[in-house]
């Protein structure tokens, strides 16, 4: 290990700093006899700082149920935990459970002891069991460490199976592969020629570290993160840590990190491993290496967080949570709450997997795909070709080392090639990771990143921005490249390729491998990142059936349907249906260049008789339907059924629909990422429950499908839904669902799962974040998202009825209406996109600013206009309104007009 030169020095008592209760601190010297441990060779007497909230629980007058040791890494302190002591605290004194937390500064670091010595790896685990024998530590400890504070505090962990009950780390690593290098930045401060320089001689490393926060530190917290490290001869421990990081096996420190990483598999204790994802340092894989370690771990990724990751997200109140989750009284896991009921005894069909359909008509010659923009021109596909091609694939992918819970990432556009890998895929019991250009292209490097896949198969755009912004995962191409080409891009196969050696290998008497169980994982669907980071949803073979067959009862979908697919899960499903399906030429990242007669071309192409669109697709549609022609007019005459979903669609759109479709019956579903389908609702019944609405307002989304129970979380005062639901009329609330095919889980978001089920005992309930309430017939009404819910001074109001009423003033098209200023005292914004665009945003003139004032029902503080509204990409309909709201207030608080 590379030496660094330190100094001596005694430990202290910390200033007064922002966040720091003085009487958390405490000086403890462990006297040289307890330093004798494995793996130390400093024997000498030495004094820890430390924070302790023992002293506070005690004039609570609460007794703890167990101590959380919190050990920091480089080049922090204990003041990194300082929220886990605040909140732990406010979680007893508000009467739950009472946590003794206990936060080191490791010898040399923070206001500790400055030793002199060289301290490895083996000597600071030892230093830790010495302090906590001196501080008479009893069980049951629960260790949360960051950094090279979290290899410490499970190192601690291993030594200690009788006390420890839980681990939790924040942005950690135990193993180092052999095949790859450690991250740039530690290679640069590990030059011999930079070590003591960037990390005692300046403060250079101290200062990187402070300066990645996300959002950029306080300066107040940021000095007081430096308070420890004033001056060169408090920083050699920042320089010894750097140095003991173990590069190769030949490092002094090795050893004992295998050791560490050998017996963290062996923990059988409740574990979270908590992550930022724009850590420069610790990277994904070193995640994915504590997941294996510890398969039962509940993870969470905190999107857009990094490396400081208590500084940039509220680890304290998840750890906290989880700690009432899994050991509300310091040993055993809680138990379920109450809340909504089992969502009917409808059960999906497990006995038929998702590619049954496939199977059933692999004789037919009847078209199963149509492809409207292939290359050369329309492109069908038959049903025996599309199910030879799917199980060529499948073979071909078991033989190239495709194994069953590999996950598939797939990037390629709807059509022939996606669908042949996607059931492919999940035919072998790989689980797909889907998640489309409708992302965008940061959304999707979020997505692809976050759910780390075994194997990419991708079209050249895919695959070039997979090499380009380093996507995990080996790469297959679904087109022939040349060599260049494929090397560049790392292309390993082909589709084709694969498809050859699967069918050599079914030719040869291979069989393929048993249909995957019902409860194994078959795909990662990204929501559209509309309201936040897209998350990936978790669906079961028994869950995508249980998609399947919904969609079959409520709609009559099934073998000779014909199928206008512009949004691409139905797409998808077209097939596991037996429904022929058609991919109308359109950008699946722009849905409003959908135009009528590609419409029509498709229908015609498939004779499809069920038409489904993004409400953005189908207001493009009705715009552009003056270019329809007589046979185009005579095809779309012929669809029976036109859904629209993704965003609230009104009544006028619809009507403007049918005049298209005369003869279809116009749906407008309710459902999410997460249940593709809730309730169901036709045009008549909208207009129904228009000529009957209260004065709630929101969009009428009908009654529940098959199997699907609603029920509603009342609002506070506050905004805050409430763990108690409701089927009452004209009450307000979060939307709770259950149904049968409600998805699993997000992928790796162990907090979003938990808001997700707050209070539900049926494991297939889902908080869905929308607002709404139900009526007197029971039907659904959509108000928008929690999120939006505006509190002003008179209470709380939702955004869509008043957008609604908006809609109808002459001269306005789209509105968004947001809040702005503190929380129960908000002030009403809209936001409007005007008839014709507005050239550029302004305050809104004052004849519309009255109109729009007078039709909103609601005061109104101020109209803006702009030429477009900020949407999500996949259906361009979902208006940013939370993005409204900042832009609304850095405008009108006198900022520049730019656009939102």
């Amino acid at each position: 290990m590379p030496r660094v030169a330190a100094s001596t020095a005694p430990a202290t008592l910390p200033p007064s700093l922002p966040g720091l209760d003085p009487a958390w601190s405490r000086l403890v010297t462990v006297p040289a006899d307890r330093s004798v441990r494995p793996g130390g060779s400093d024997h000498s007497e030495r004094t820890w700082h430390l924070l302790d909230t023992a002293g506070s629980l005690a004039d609570l007058g609460v007794e703890p149920v167990g101590t959380l040791l919190c050990v920091h890494g480089n080049p922090t302190w204990s003041y990194l935990w300082r929220s886990v002591l605040r909140t732990s605290l406010a979680v007893a004194a508000a009467g739950g459970p009472a946590w003794r937390v206990v936060a080191v500064d490791q010898l040399d670091m923070g206001f500790s002891e400055r030793t002199g010595v060289t301290r490895g790896l083996p000597q600071r685990v030892a230093d830790l069991g010495a302090l906590t024998d001196e501080l008479g530590l009893a069980g049951p400890v629960v260790t949360l460490g960051h950094d090279w504070g979290g290899v410490v505090s499970l190192g601690w962990a291993v030594d200690h199976p009788d006390l420890v009950v839980g681990v939790a780390t924040c942005n950690t690593a135990v193993h180092q592969p052999v095949d790859a290098p450690i991250p740039a930045p530690l290679r640069l401060a590990l030059r011999p020629q930079l070590l003591g320089r960037a990390t005692v001689v300046t403060p250079a490393f101290l200062e990187t570290t402070l300066a990645i926060a996300h959002p950029k530190l306080d300066r107040l917290v940021a000095d007081a993160f430096r308070a420890p490290y004033r001056g060169a001869a408090r920083r050699g421990g920042i320089g010894g840590f750097v140095a003991d990081i173990p590069v190769d096996a030949r490092h002094d420190s090795a050893p004992e990190l295998a050791r560490i990483s050998s017996g963290v598999a062996a923990l059988d204790v409740p574990a979270l491993l908590l992550w930022g994802p724009r850590d420069p340092v610790f990277l994904e894989r070193y995640l994915d290496d504590l997941a294996e370690r510890l398969p039962h771990a509940d993870v969470h990724r905190f999107e857009g967080a990094g490396h400081l990751l208590p500084e940039d997200a509220d680890v304290a109140g998840t750890v906290l949570d989880w700690l009432g989750d899994r050991l509300p009284d310091g040993h055993a896991p809680a138990g379920a709450e109450g809340g909504l009921p089992s969502a009917g005894d409808t059960a999906p069909d497990v006995s038929r997997p998702l590619w049954a359909a496939l199977d059933d008509l692999r004789d037919s010659d009847e078209p199963a795909l149509v492809e409207m923009a292939a290359p050369g021109g329309t492109r069908t596909i038959t049903w025996r070709l599309l199910a030879r091609r799917v199980d060529e694939v499948a073979a071909g992918l078991v033989d190239i080392g495709v194994h069953p819970g590999d996950r598939v990432s797939l990037l390629v556009t709807p059509g022939a090639d996606l669908t042949a890998a996607l059931y492919a895929s999940i035919r072998v019991g790989a689980t797909v990771v889907v998640a489309d250009a409708g992302l965008g292209l940061r959304g999707l490097t979020r997505a692809v990143k976050g759910a780390r896949p075994d194997w990419v198969i991708g079209a050249l755009p895919g695959l070039a921005a997979a090499r380009a912004l380093g996507w995990p995962g080996r790469r297959i191409a679904t087109l022939a490249l040349p060599a260049p080409a494929r090397a560049a891009l790392r292309v390993e196969h082909t589709l084709a390729s694969v498809a050859r050696r699967g069918a050599r290998r079914l030719a040869a008497g291979a069989a393929l491998p048993d249909a995957p169980a019902p409860t194994t994982p078959a795909a990662v669907l990204f929501t559209s990142g509309s309201t936040g980071p897209a998350k990936g949803v978790v669906y079961t073979h028994g869950q995508l059936g249980a998609v399947r067959d919904v969609l079959a009862a409520q709609y009559g979908i099934g073998v000779g349907t014909g199928l206008v697919a512009g949004f691409a899960p139905f797409a998808l499903l077209g097939p596991a249906l037996g429904a022929r399906s058609v991919a109308p030429d359109m950008d699946v990242t722009a849905p409003r260049t959908l135009t009528a007669r590609a419409v029509a071309a498709s229908v015609s192409a498939a004779d499809a008789t069920v038409v489904f669109l993004s409400p953005a697709a189908l207001a493009n549609v009705v715009a552009t339907a003056p270019a329809l022609t007589g046979a185009d007019r005579a095809a779309l005459a012929r669809v029976r059924l036109f859904l629209s979903a993704g965003a609230p669609v009104s009544a006028t759109l619809l009507a403007a629909a049918t005049e298209l479709m005369p003869n279809a019956s116009a749906h407008t579903p309710y459902g999410m990422t997460e249940g593709l389908l809730m309730t169901d609702v036709d045009l008549d019944a909208v207009r129904a429950a228009a000529s009957t609405v209260s004065g709630v307002g929101g969009v009428c989304v009908g009654r529940p499908a098959r199997g699907v129970d609603v029920r509603i979380a009342p609002l506070s005062a506050s905004g805050v839904p409430a763990d108690t639901l409701t089927t009452a009329p004209d009450v307000t609330g979060e939307i709770v669902v259950a149904a049968p095919h409600v998805r699993e889980g997000y992928d790796r978001l162990w907090r979003t799962n938990r808001a997700s089920r707050r209070g539900l005992t049926d494991p297939r309930g889902h908080r869905t974040g929308d607002v709404g309430h139900l009526d007197a017939d029971g039907q659904l009404w959509v108000e928008g998202r929690l999120q939006h819910v505006v509190t002003t001074p008179a209470g709380v109001l939702t955004p869509v009825g008043p957008e609604q009423r908006v809609e109808q003033v002459t001269g306005v098209g789209r509105v968004g209406v947001a809040g702005i200023g503190p929380a129960g005292t908000q002030q009403v914004v809209a936001v409007v996109e005007t008839v014709p665009p507005a050239r550029r945003p302004a305050l809104a003139p004052a004849a519309l600013a009255a109109a729009v004032r007078a039709a909103a029902g609601v005061p109104v503080a101020a109209v803006l206009v702009v030429p477009v509204l900020p949407t999500d990409i996949r259906h361009n309909s979902k208006v940013d309104r939370a993005r409204l709201s900042r832009w609304s207030a850095t405008v009108l608080g006198g900022g520049r007009m730019t656009r939102p």
